[in-house]
């Protein structure tokens, strides 16, 4: 039924879109109509070297999804169990947060160079807030009793860690995951566009857009885009409800 919802919602955009421009209200070379665009989006998937920059986007952000998430799950529940380091890297932690990660393109770019390896790097330290956060929250609100209960019968604190914090924990760390995801996806096209890198999705709009009269090129690649994004948050939302559907926490994020 939400699906049926979302697909009216989005028809009727397009419907909208389709008439406004067919109308002759704003000129098809600044903004072509869906049907133009969808059908340049076919078109598209039978190029080799567009669906190789696809590829290339999808692969990096795999890659940087799966290392924030090798960094920030220890790291969440490290800082979640232990108060003084907490206390001790709150500081820093909180000044490096706020950073936007494009700002730190030009960095990246002299310390690790312009191939794949810069996008990665970018959405790794974007990604990585989301589930660390959402990791030391979720440490935060576990039941004492239970942590009392497991260190009485002498439970050594690693084992705590795996045997009691971290199932507690999960349903708050995958909803880290599924933020992180749509935030690592925009991050790694955003540094292809605004870095020019050689292969990938931001890299094929900054070209399209370099030529006169490609807004169809420009918007098909943006239309591809948001498409991956909608499919990585709804397979993610679907096999969270799979996973967890004794929690409510993956409705939503900690604050």
């Amino acid at each position: 039924m939400r699906l049926v919802r979302n697909l009216t919602g989005l028809l009727g955009f397009l419907l909208i879109w389709e008439a406004v421009v067919r109308a002759g209200l704003i000129d098809q070379n600044d903004l072509p109509p869906p049907t133009v665009v969808f059908a340049r989006i076919g078109e598209l998937f039978g190029d080799v070297e567009f669906v190789r920059d696809v590829v290339a986007s999808v692969l990096a952000w795999l890659i940087a999804l799966l290392i924030s998430i090798a960094i920030a799950v220890p790291a969440g529940l490290l800082l979640g169990s232990v108060r003084w380091l907490r206390d001790a890297t709150k500081a820093i932690v909180e000044f490096l947060r706020p950073i936007p990660s494009v700002a730190l393109i030009p960095l990246v770019l002299i310390v690790v160079g312009g191939g794949p390896e810069a996008k990665i790097t970018l959405a790794v330290y974007a990604a990585v807030w989301p589930i660390l956060f959402n990791t030391i929250y979720a440490l935060a609100e576990i039941d004492p009793l239970l942590l009392e209960t497991a260190r009485t019968y002498g439970t050594p604190r690693s084992r705590v860690l795996t045997s009691v914090a971290l199932p507690h924990a999960a349903p708050f760390v995958f909803t880290g995951i599924r933020l992180s995801a749509a935030i690592s996806l925009i991050l790694v096209i955003s540094t292809e566009f605004l870095a020019g890198a050689k292969l990938g999705i931001g890299q094929f709009v900054l070209e399209a857009s370099s030529g006169p009269g490609r807004m169809d090129l420009v918007l098909a690649g943006t239309v591809v885009a948001g498409l991956l994004g909608y499919l990585v948050n709804e397979g993610l939302e679907r096999l969270g409800n799979r996973l967890f559907r004794w929690s409510s926490a993956v409705e939503g994020a900690a604050a």
